[in-house]
């Protein structure tokens, strides 16, 4: 065996150089700290989508409805994804007030509650739909919106339920109860009672439906206050649009500031909306952006997109209608990824996320052959199971067919043995007002939420913190930091 020994002054060599590179004292080393490292990038620009009640099942269905097996819609492309946990604090199945909050605010809290503490208890509101939460009955957290004014970045909700609704609602109230919506949509208006005093100038863009709530019952609203939200808006500097007419006469440059009630209550079901009365999802969305982003007054922006009808379909076991909500809703996706990329290319300060607040009891059923998208003469996902082999109609225990798409549970539920029923065809199976057939019998349009983990993904600035399995308060904090909030 070869020994060697080294000399002093080699060693001495060794040890000065390093000295000299780094690698000696802490006074001769660069600090490695946070005044020494260049700031992280962050999202300055943030939009959140929020599919409700948009679970796997939904979004496979949706998925092979829209563009076949074997396609993508825009959300399943986005590069990092995961999935998130959406119990509440009281309950295994979340309704959407808690949920959508626990992405809102990072707190967990009680079913019907919407942005405040843990602690907080759900009471039912007065007769004229205002808080009756009474005293010291939990408090306010603050939301991400609410963090974005603070930060003087342009905010705004968008969606196709109420804008009063819990999903939306969540953003920018605070409340024990979701059917407080009175009190909600006085939350919005700045400088008045109720309003909501974190929310610094206003909301900046606010689109959906809901109408109702913002106009006493004289003029054919439901307020028992007399108040004409409406009118206060717009002495506020809002600019404001009652229908499609109104929206496209919104110029997004000069108008800083603007509401668009289209509805009294919830907007169409894309399948049966006018397109000359209410714009698309997509369309406000776009509008919404084109208002917000780049102002040179403000240094970013947070927006909130829903899909809020995915959910109301579902709940009325019309799968046909929630398939076609969620298509419109995943056309709102590309519809922002395609108006940020010309803003910011590359997304570099840019972070966009899609997910839902919870599921449904939609299943789909048997070993049935592909279909490809749904289309004139063809049922696709909408039509008869049928087996894979053979093409004929697979059938239950009692000899009959059934439908791929079924439901947990809802309204339609053949009472006894299915024979005695007329058989199900093609043709009313993918009809546009099917209510699919359910294992547990509901009241019309009783169908519930489900209790299954849901999907989220990301794209843009910050999108690889979004992966593995997470809590729904965690996504709360994914999204603050990466926005710098």
């Amino acid at each position: 065996m070869r020994t060697f020994s080294l000399s002093l002054p080699f060693l001495m060599a060794i040890s000065l150089a390093a000295c000299n590179s780094g690698g000696g004292s802490a006074a001769n080393r660069p600090q490695d700290n946070a005044e020494s490292r260049p700031p992280a990038a962050s999202a300055k620009n943030v939009i959140f989508f929020l599919g409700d009640g948009m679970g796997i099942a939904t979004t496979t269905a949706a998925r092979i409805y829209s563009v076949g097996e074997d396609g993508q819609l825009t959300m399943d492309t986005l590069p990092e994804s995961g999935f998130v946990k959406t119990f509440s604090n009281d309950a295994q199945v979340t309704d959407s007030a808690p949920s959508m909050s626990a992405y809102m605010t990072g707190v967990k809290m009680n079913n019907e509650v919407i942005s405040m503490s843990t602690d907080t208890v759900a009471k039912s509101p007065n007769a004229d739909l205002t808080s009756n939460c009474g005293a010291g009955n939990g408090k306010a957290v603050s939301t991400l919106l609410e963090l974005a004014k603070a930060g003087n970045r342009a905010t705004g909700v968008v969606t196709t339920t109420r804008v009063t609704h819990a999903t939306p609602a969540a953003t920018y109230s605070h409340v024990c109860h979701r059917d407080a919506e009175a009190d909600i949509a006085a939350q919005l208006v700045p400088g008045s009672a109720l309003y909501n005093a974190a929310l610094k100038d206003g909301v900046d863009v606010v689109f959906g439906g809901g109408r109702q709530f913002f106009l006493p019952k004289a003029a054919g609203g439901k307020r028992a206050d007399g108040r004409d939200l409406v009118a206060e808006l717009k002495t506020r500097g809002y600019g404001y649009a009652a229908d499609k007419a109104g929206f496209d006469a919104i110029d997004p440059v000069r108008t800083r500031r603007a509401v668009g009630l289209f509805t009294a209550s919830h907007m169409s079901y894309d399948l049966d909306r006018d397109a000359a009365k209410e714009p698309s999802l997509a369309e406000m969305t776009s509008k919404a952006i084109a208002m917000l982003a780049g102002r040179s007054d403000k240094q970013g922006m947070f927006l909130m997109v829903e899909g809020g009808r995915i959910d109301h379909a579902l709940h009325e076991t019309t799968a046909k209608k929630a398939l076609q909500d969620t298509v419109a809703f995943d056309q709102a996706i590309q519809a922002a990824i395609n108006a940020m990329q010309q803003k910011d290319p590359g997304l570099k300060n840019t972070l966009i996320v899609v997910t839902a607040d919870h599921d449904h009891t939609l299943v789909l059923n048997g070993y049935a052959k592909r279909t490809g998208k749904t289309a004139p003469g063809n049922p696709g996902v909408l039509g008869l199971a049928k087996d894979y082999v053979s093409g004929k109609n697979l059938v239950d225990a009692d000899g009959m067919p059934y439908s791929i798409i079924g439901f947990g549970n809802g309204e339609n539920r053949v009472a006894g043995d299915r024979s005695a029923a007329t058989a199900l065809t093609d043709d009313a199976a993918s009809a546009n007002d099917y209510h699919q057939e359910a294992a547990i019998r509901m009241p019309a349009g009783g169908e519930t939420h489900g209790g299954t983990d849901v999907y989220i993904a990301a794209i843009g600035q910050g999108a690889d913190s979004v992966h593995g399995f997470l809590e729904n308060i965690e996504v709360f904090g994914l999204v603050k930091k990466a926005a710098g909030l």
